[in-house]
């Protein structure tokens, strides 16, 4: 009698190359198998890694709702749906780069110390994480602009989901003049609650000048700005408009992000921080989140995120789904990946 291999066993030569591939659909179903980012396979450290995918799955940060802790293993299961290549761009990062995913960490020194690239998955923005071999600062820098108290915090604490921004430009942490911000939107508690972050050298991009219009040009620039220094990118999945993406923690503020750069003696790499919002009428398209991170193609990004990815709020599993997919973009306009 013919004997069939195991569907999961018959899958292309290719697969067995010296670097991880998603494993296709066409040969094992995407329920299948363990849940991790992509389905690629799982390591205990970023040894031997070009890029890491790492979730923390934290939200005590939180000022309203909690719930992002939960965002690590939704993003997981919905990025079963994503595949090798990046049919728009050519990019072929499975066929460039080592990448696997560790698990779920609160500590980036070992990561780093590798010389691998974290993409960090889902929680609020909290955490303390050393991003570049320089040392080690408040992670997930959100914008200073949720605190009603700069001096105090919020509730008299200075460390909060609120804050980290402005504690890093407390500390000298970073080069203001290499931190852009785009598409902040909503209400405020102050006349104008950009002052602060204008007079530290920050520019500051309101949604309203993104509406309507390609953000090359505003990409162009901001590639201008950055240079080749090391950057990162964080992506608040708030900043894509409430329906776009219900399941957020937050549904009161409007916040962005985008770029930090170098400053003080922590050396600390340039970061790009992207829409922070909530279920905020104006925020950003799909297409314009995507345009900003493939705008970011050449930058000496040494990092990335993507977070307040919160399941409960978003019963579709779509707000989750955005998030796999932008981390995939992410993923793409990376130092290294090539173009098919």
């Amino acid at each position: 009698a013919e004997v069939r291999l195991p569907f999961w066993s018959r899958a292309p030569s290719c697969w067995s190359s010296g670097f991880n591939v998603p494993p296709s659909a066409q040969f094992v179903a995407r329920p299948v198998g363990v849940c991790s980012m992509m389905k690629l396979p799982m390591q205990a450290s970023a040894a031997g890694l070009d890029v890491a995918f790492v979730g923390v799955p934290l939200d005590t940060g939180t000022s309203n709702r909690p719930g992002a802790r939960f965002g690590p293993r939704q993003i997981r299961a919905e990025s079963a749906m994503l595949r090798r290549y990046n049919s728009s761009t050519g990019a072929a990062p499975f066929d460039s780069l080592r990448v696997a995913d560790i698990g779920d960490v609160n500590s980036y020194q070992d990561i780093v110390a590798s010389g691998c690239v974290p993409l960090t998955l889902g929680k609020d923005r909290t955490n303390v994480a050393t991003v570049s071999g320089a040392g080690t600062v408040p992670w997930d820098w959100c914008t200073w602009m949720l605190t009603p108290t700069p001096e105090t915090g919020l509730w008299g604490r200075k460390i909060y989901h609120g804050s980290t921004f402005r504690r890093c430009v407390d500390e000298g942490l970073l080069d203001c003049g290499r931190v852009v911000q785009i598409g902040i939107r909503g209400s405020s508690y102050e006349p104008n609650p950009y002052k602060y972050c204008r007079e530290q050298g920050f520019r500051v991009v309101p949604a309203e000048e993104c509406w309507m219009k390609s953000l090359e040009p505003l990409m162009r620039e901001v590639r201008a700005q950055l240079g080749d220094k090391p950057m990162y990118i964080s992506f608040d999945i708030d900043g894509a408009g409430p329906r776009l993406r219900p399941g957020h923690r937050h549904p009161g503020d409007s916040r962005a992000h985008t770029c930090a750069g170098e400053g003080g003696s922590a050396a600390i790499p340039t970061f790009l921080f992207f829409p922070c919002c909530a279920p905020f009428k104006g925020g950003c398209s799909t297409s314009t989140a995507l345009e900003i991170i493939r705008g970011c193609k050449g930058l000496n990004i040494v990092g990335c995120d993507l977070v307040e990815v919160a399941p409960m709020y978003d019963v579709s599993g779509n707000t989750a789904l955005l998030g796999a997919n932008l981390l995939f973009e992410m993923l793409c306009v990376l130092p290294g990946v090539k173009t098919m």
